[in-house]
């Protein structure tokens, strides 16, 4: 059992360098997108990050520091009404997106990537593409860069609204009040457009990861593997009695549904426990009830 303990601590610690890994990625892709093709062309866009850039078309405020000061309430929200571990990686979220966002606008600003005015749907299309891909491997790897992503994630906790529908709900209430400065519908057009291709890419994204699979366990010592699965991964587990054909002797099988990216964990605690097992695993359409998606 040491053994299959010193596997399990190295596995959620490899986890959680890889959640780090991918929330950096994913903030970066963020930054990259809206300094690169998102300011150059004045498009407002949704979230803290769309009243940053507002306040910087307005008064030329630098977005990365207001991202961080409109977050500082924000922050005071996610403490009190969602996870610990989630509030941490919030906070970790914001301060990397500020720190990114005020690093590559310097560096697009003295090094540009496009002419303003020239192909600005093309522009719109990249700018949101990469945020709305940037924003869905936060939340896969259950992170948040603060702002609205709090409120999303508060809306996606306690309702049915998919991630990607919810963020369209806030971010179009924002981008219709930049009206009251710019007096254009243009630039709401443009910002709807921008929010309907960015909560679209970061759906497909998440989508992807929600992916579920179903493990059949055949193992005499199936008891150990569906308790160190149970406790290890807090997933639910189901024992099915039934009969080998050959030996007329009866099986009990270990049925588990987990996560696709859960997958590795799964088959590493198969492997301590017990190497000779016979293990099956299907892609599910969908699965649906406590600890997966709701029912709908």
């Amino acid at each position: 059992m040491s053994k299959f303990k010193n596997i399990v601590e190295r596995r959620a610690f490899v986890i959680q360098v890889k959640d780090y890994f991918f929330l950096f990625l994913g903030v970066m892709l963020y930054a990259i997108g809206f300094n690169a093709f998102i300011l150059p062309e004045r498009f407002v866009m949704g979230g803290v990050s769309g009243i940053a850039s507002i306040l910087y078309y307005a008064f030329g405020w630098t977005p990365g520091v207001m991202i961080w000061l409109i977050n500082l309430g924000l922050l005071a929200i996610a403490f009190t009404a969602l996870t610990r571990q989630f509030t941490i990686r919030t906070i970790v979220g914001v301060t990397m997106l500020s720190t990114l966002v005020s690093l590559f606008q310097w560096v697009f600003s003295m090094f540009p990537v496009i002419t303003p005015g020239e192909d600005r749907f093309m522009h719109l299309v990249i700018g949101a593409m990469m945020s709305g891909a940037g924003l869905g491997l936060v939340f896969t790897h259950n992170g948040s860069t603060g702002g609205t992503d709090i409120v999303v994630a508060l809306i996606n906790k306690h309702s049915t609204m998919s991630i990607g529908r919810a963020l369209q709900t806030v971010d179009i209430a924002i981008i219709c009040s930049s009206y009251i400065l710019f007096h254009s519908f243009e630039v709401i057009v443009y910002g709807v457009v921008f929010t309907l291709i960015a909560s679209t890419m970061l759906d497909y994204v998440v989508n992807g990861s929600r992916q579920t699979v179903q493990f059949m366990i055949i193992s005499k010592r199936y008891d150990v593997i569906a308790d160190a699965i149970n406790k290890e991964m807090h997933r639910g587990v189901t024992i099915l009695n039934g009969e080998g054909w050959y030996s007329k002797k009866p099986v009990q099988v270990v049925m588990v549904l987990s996560r696709k990216y859960e997958s590795q964990y799964v088959f590493n605690i198969i492997k301590a426990i017990d190497p000779n097992a016979m293990v099956s695993q299907t892609f599910c359409q969908g699965v649906f009830g406590e600890g997966f998606d709701k029912i709908k």
